[in-house]
């Protein structure tokens, strides 16, 4: 499969002039799990860079020479830069960024500083995640809240003209979704979420695990409040790393349930003040050394330019859902509205987890989804899982080509 020749069938516009701007063969010069196997599996947990792994180990080496808080005062300055790269990623300002360990983490103190009572009114997209659904499971079964799973279009992506007759005015309407799902390549209708949150004055809080890193992200262009993303997806970061946005707006107005002393001070007997920024949110204890890693990985991706990024992600997606769609036996389950790098499918006769596992024997890795990662997407389906394929930067025609090669190989023996 000729990614460079086909890459204008992904899409409208510049796309195959974007995507062409991706230097592949240099990425997969920084990247040494490429030598290992056909890695397809970046919204798992992408390939790191060289750079990124050696500032990791570098800084593991400092703290065992010197000591963890010595070592950290030493890259004090260097981690004050990680909050400016992750602000210039999402469009937001640097005092907007808390860092975090996991989009998991960064969300749930968030949604905890809202104080959800009963008079909360959950609006949330059937793309959520599976833990941040049962976080706001578990706060509308605690609170009595109101809890609403949006339906979908036609398209597969949420109903807009539902939301705008579900949202009442007013911030105790919370909008919460992933940009882009676990269980599909759909990218949801961000900035139309956007624009009907700021009519009505709902709080509106994004989950861009799946798409920071992977498409363009703009906290002022979408129209969020609150925006928390992973390190170890298309960031390319170490795992355990990660960041939120809150804006300024929305920050003034919330306090973390449990303050910790790396974002308050405590002034008095009873009384204590907090940061003024998002690190209000944020704990003492963090990996420095994944931190710094972090912005590595950061500034990789502002250098090669997040359109490009893109632009190459979905162009070489879109051409797997055609070569796959193209198999006899195998069905793509990505809905209508999906322009990301991610592509699911299922085999006929064959569980999702077996299809993963003959690829990851012929040296293509995948992963499968199940219906319990996304049951409002996937168990509202019928459709028990998914085998996930994820493209980035890094991945070439010969991936491509393995992956369906594999694919089609496993589907002409599934009723063997």
């Amino acid at each position: 499969m000729d990614l460079s020749v086909n890459a204008d069938r992904a899409g409208a516009g510049t796309v195959s002039a974007q995507a062409a701007t991706v230097d592949v063969a240099r990425e997969r010069a920084q990247t040494v799990g490429v030598r290992h196997a056909h890695h397809l599996n970046s919204a798992g947990a992408a390939l790191p860079t060289v750079a990124v792994v050696d500032e990791v180990v570098a800084h593991l080496r400092r703290e065992e020479n010197e000591g963890g808080y010595e070592a950290a005062a030493a890259v004090s300055g260097r981690i004050e830069q990680v909050y400016a790269d992750a602000a210039r990623a999402v469009g937001a300002s640097a005092e907007e960024i808390a860092l975090a360990d996991s989009a998991t983490s960064g969300l749930r103190v968030i949604v905890d500083a809202l104080r959800v009572d009963r008079s909360t009114r959950l609006l949330v997209g059937r793309s959520t995640y599976v833990s941040h659904a049962l976080h706001l499971l578990s706060l509308a079964k605690h609170t009595d809240a109101e809890l609403i799973v949006v339906p979908n279009g036609a398209d597969g992506a949420i109903d807009l003209e539902r939301l705008e007759r579900l949202l009442t005015g007013g911030p105790r309407d919370v909008v919460c979704l992933a940009h882009v799902p676990t269980s599909s390549g759909l990218v949801e209708p961000v900035r139309d979420i956007g624009a009907l949150t700021r009519r009505s004055g709902a709080v509106y809080l994004l989950d861009a695990t799946q798409s920071v890193g992977h498409l363009r992200v703009d906290v002022d262009e979408i129209g969020c409040d609150a925006l928390v993303t992973t390190g170890r997806k298309f960031l390319r970061a170490p795992r355990g790393t990660g960041f939120a946005y809150i804006r300024g707006a929305l920050l003034d107005g919330l306090a973390p349930v449990a303050p910790d002393v790396r974002g308050a001070v405590w002034t008095g007997a009873r009384e204590w003040s907090l940061s003024p920024t998002a690190r209000r949110f944020e704990t003492w204890e963090s990996s420095v050394a994944g931190r710094l890693g972090l912005g590595v990985a950061l500034r990789q991706l502002l250098a090669r330019g997040v359109d490009a990024t893109a632009a190459y992600l979905c162009a070489t997606a879109t051409l797997l859902r055609q070569g796959l769609a193209a198999i006899d036996a195998v069905t793509v389950q990505d809905p209508p509205s999906c322009a990301s790098g991610i592509v699911t499918f299922t085999v006929d006769g064959l569980e999702a987890e077996a299809v993963s596992q003959r690829l990851a024997a012929r040296g293509v890795r995948t992963v499968a989804v199940p219906a319990s990662h996304g049951q409002w997407d996937l168990g509202a389906r019928g459709v028990p899982a998914v085998v996930r394929a994820s493209v980035h930067v890094y991945n070439d025609d010969a991936d491509a080509d393995a992956l369906l090669d594999a694919v089609a190989e496993i589907a002409r023996g599934a009723g063997t």
